[in-house]
């Protein structure tokens, strides 16, 4: 399929959408405690959903393994939990816990999508060098995305720092094209394949891209649950999840799910 610019109004229509998700995101974090479920926060984005006139995105999205449909308005992924956690009145958080959270509706027909990953209470400071080195990453991308930049250039900058951390990045899942869909064209790996050297992504004026690293402490190796939905590190060490909605611009780029602090 081909990548689908946008124009100077769907960005606005898209920015809209992806205030929405900044401000969940925001409340999110300032709520996420130790004591509190992550169906607590799912209740939370719902409601603000639902008063800003949006459509959560994840919730009823069908399974890709034949299983029951996503049933929550948020991913809520907990320590080893990459993404895709349901939210459950019995999963409770405590000190030392690394939340993930991610989000998206659609507003008026466009898609907004973001992640974030906060410590719960007194977090080792080997957990928070790890958030730090995957927020980092995808401040890299933002940096560095232009008009005419490939992005193979703006993966291995952000492959080779988390390396460098002693940090390995998850390749079974990639970043996306966002718009009037959830998943559009084109994949945006955080990392260097093959397939991204064949078929290189040359950024142009116009292109929305959900840009989200995911990085794990230990091998990047992940496996899906019995549940086939959640998501976790085979050697079930933590990982950290951040993402942004971000519009290429003549000159740069811009971020249209800003209005938070979740990520940069």
């Amino acid at each position: 399929m081909p990548i689908k610019l946008k124009s100077r109004r769907e960005i606005e229509k898209i920015r809209q959408a992806g205030l929405v998700v900044a401000k969940v995101l925001s409340k999110l974090k300032e709520e996420a405690r130790p004591g509190v479920s992550t169906a607590h926060l799912d209740a939370i984005a719902r409601r603000m959903t639902r008063e800003a006139g949006a459509i959560a995105l994840f919730e009823g999205v069908p399974n890709p393994y034949g299983g029951p449909p996503f049933p929550g308005a948020i991913c809520a992924s907990i320590n080893e939990q990459l993404v895709h956690g349901i939210p459950s009145p019995e999963v409770v958080l405590k000190s030392g816990d690394l939340l993930s959270v991610d989000f998206g509706v659609k507003l008026d027909g466009y898609c907004g999508d973001a992640a974030f990953t906060v410590g719960i209470g007194d977090v080792s400071p080997a957990h928070r060098r790890l958030m730090e080195i995957t927020r980092q990453m995808l401040q890299i991308a933002i940096e560095q995305m232009a008009p005419g930049v490939r992005w193979s250039r703006i993966a291995s900058a952000m492959e080779a720092y988390a390396k460098e951390a002693g940090f390995s990045v998850v390749t079974d899942y990639v970043g996306h094209g966002i718009g009037t869909e959830m998943h559009e064209e084109p994949k945006v790996p955080n990392f260097v394949s093959r397939e991204l050297l064949r078929e290189d992504i040359v950024l142009k004026e116009g292109m929305v891209l959900a840009v989200e690293p995911m990085v794990n402490m230990g091998t990047s190796a992940v496996r899906t649950l019995k549940d086939r939905w959640t998501v976790v590190t085979r050697d079930r060490q933590y990982c950290a999840h951040f993402e942004h909605t971000i519009a290429v611009v003549k000159g740069g780029c811009e971020v249209l799910t800003q209005d938070t602090d979740i990520a940069v």
